[in-house]
């Protein structure tokens, strides 16, 4: 498994930054994991899950499975007593990198990536691995913190912008992609 990445790694010792009502005004997790157009028995993923920001809301729209990928450890230990604790045995904790994901072709209905995308090596092939993940018709919704100077998030050289993103997740084969904007944050979201 690689580990290198194109931008600096999230320190888990911050990690309860992530679930702060601050972070929580500017990012509506709900929103986001709402995009994927979710169904109640479909699977989904949440890529860079992190301590579980985004997988707790996909874990309470379906009874199927869902995935939550991070490469830290650490993370995914915070967010599996977060799961045990809210009684969602249906998430399944997978340590990777989101340029190797360890599950199988079509496995998954919809797929969040939320605020990691930057820090993918390589991000062409990321993205292709969310498209080889979904199910035909399923979607994905990368969200990032907008290319503009701000507390949160990564120093503002290592963001992405929304252009690019929609741009390289078309050359990656996704469908009717389209940017969201927000105030600080963008989601570009797209189907197989």
């Amino acid at each position: 498994m690689t580990r290198a990445m194109s931008g600096e790694r999230f320190d888990p010792a911050k990690a309860d930054r992530l679930l702060s009502a601050e972070r929580r005004e500017l990012i509506d997790p709900e929103w986001i994991t709402g995009l994927v157009e979710l169904g109640t028995d479909e699977a989904a993923a949440d890529l860079g899950a992190g301590n579980g920001f985004f997988t707790m809301p996909l874990a309470e729209k379906t009874t199927n499975d869902v995935y939550a990928v991070d490469i830290e450890a650490e993370m995914l230990g915070m967010l599996g007593v977060r799961m045990m604790e809210a009684g969602h045995e249906h998430v399944g904790l997978i340590e990777a990198d989101l340029e190797d994901v360890p599950l199988a072709d079509e496995c998954v209905n919809g797929i969040v990536a939320g605020f990691v995308v930057h820090e993918a090596s390589d991000r062409m092939k990321a993205f292709g691995e969310m498209k080889r993940l979904l199910k035909p018709g399923g979607k994905a919704a990368v969200a990032e913190w907008k290319k503009e100077s701000f507390t949160m998030g990564p120093p503002e050289h290592e963001r992405l912008d929304e252009e690019l993103v929609s741009r390289e997740m078309t050359e990656a084969g996704f469908r009717n992609v389209n940017i969201l904007r927000k105030e600080r944050i963008y989601v570009v979201t797209g189907e197989k």
